[in-house]
């Protein structure tokens, strides 16, 4: 397969294996008059909607966040309280993919749920009280890297070991859906302070949701703002808004339909968003309205990180038992298409989504990736228990 961006060759070993095992029926590139008939093929749901890609492995102290000390004080500013209660947790609608299935039955206990997604200038009173360095900040580490890919890997150069993150770049023309190689490429320099790599900055969008954290970054938050990062229950729980059996956040209206509801792409992905709802990146928090518990973007923007561990058969276990209270993921990750690695989920979609590839602004949608990366598009919110 040919890739047309020169990401790392470790980057392409995590993701090969999958999108190469693809029928060979599948034309070389989707237009936008065919990407919706094909957005539901198995093979193409197996592949690269029904994951994200990976960066690097950390260096084995970014994995542990002993140096980051609680602030000692819970900041409740901006949380809603969520009561609790029970629904039935999973897919709802023709576009569900299989690890959304089977609809089971839980009860979660109510708790208070950041209103927005983490701000950078909330992230940045983080990163300036403790001194914390971001995983996309540190240069990767083959020894743990190995362990996420197959035996056998080769090391790659010494000159792709670096400090780099995904960052999101519009090909020209078009491409096979596929292969998210096609649009993401591996930027050295990309972090939560240049999103989009050298020479950008986060200035004037001190209130955009923090982008390019890993999993271990909004752990080490969460742990100093005295919360932590919600459940995938909590999270589907608190995105329903009460109301059951809904589509998306705001109820069963399609996305496109009436005015803007959130911030994803409009027109054809990944070429060209006619930013119809305003925004081509991300968007500030609160720029649309909330769901009914007044929550904001649990539905677009960014990708959202949950404690959970992934596990692609998670829910047929929950669904054998007559329903669960405060389910807090399976003990083991394990990924089909990438078996070596250890993922978590991430909820609620981005500014990416579209219904022609990822219609991950629905409830239910589940995606994952390893706790390592971070993206363009990923971010978190954070929980805080009753007292």
């Amino acid at each position: 397969m040919k890739y047309l961006h020169s990401l790392s060759a470790l980057f392409f070993a995590a993701t090969l294996s999958c999108c190469t095992q693809q029928s060979d029926s599948q034309p070389a590139t989707v237009s936008s008059a065919d990407a919706t008939a094909n957005k539901q093929d198995e093979g193409l749901a197996s592949c690269c909607i029904a994951s994200l890609p990976s960066r690097f492995a950390p260096t084995p102290a970014v994995t542990q966040d002993s140096s980051v000390q609680s602030s000692g004080k819970q900041l409740q500013e901006e949380m809603v309280w969520i009561e609790g209660g029970t629904f039935m947790m999973g897919a709802d609608n023709d576009q569900a993919r299989p690890d959304e299935y089977p609809k089971h039955k839980v009860t979660v206990d109510g708790f208070w749920l950041d209103a927005t997604e983490v701000t950078n200038a909330a992230f940045a009173r983080f990163v300036e009280a403790t001194g914390y360095v971001t995983t996309a900040e540190k240069k990767p580490d083959w020894n743990e890297l190995k362990k996420q890919l197959p035996p056998g890997t080769p090391k790659p150069d010494e000159s792709l070991l670096v400090a780099s993150s995904l960052v999101f770049q519009a090909p020209q023309g078009q491409v096979d859906l596929r292969n998210f190689a096609s649009w993401w490429t591996w930027t050295e320099g990309a972090n939560w302070r240049q999103p989009h790599g050298p020479g950008s900055s986060i200035k004037g969008k001190e209130n955009h949701p923090v982008v390019h954290v890993s999993w271990y970054d909004a752990q080490a938050y969460a742990k100093w703002a005295g919360k932590r990062l919600p459940t995938e229950a909590e999270w589907e729980w608190a995105a329903r808004g009460g109301k059951q059996g809904h589509v998306y956040p705001w109820g069963n209206e399609p996305i496109h339909s009436g005015k803007p509801k959130a911030n994803t792409w409009n027109g054809s992905f990944p070429t060209n968003n006619t930013e119809q709802d305003g925004y081509y990146y991300t968007a500030p928090v609160r720029s649309f309205s909330p769901n009914p518990y007044g929550l904001y973007d649990m539905a677009g923007n960014v990708w959202e990180w949950c404690s959970d561990n992934y596990h692609s058969d998670y829910y047929s276990t929950l669904h054998a038992t007559t329903g669960v209270r405060n389910p807090g993921g399976p003990s083991k990750s394990f990924d089909p298409d990438e078996p070596f690695a250890k993922k978590r989920v991430i909820r609620g979609g981005s500014f990416l989504c579209n219904d022609s590839y990822c219609s991950g602004f629905r409830v239910a949608a589940r995606m994952k990736s390893t706790e390592d990366s971070g993206l363009e598009h990923v971010g978190f919110r954070c929980v805080k228990d009753k007292q």
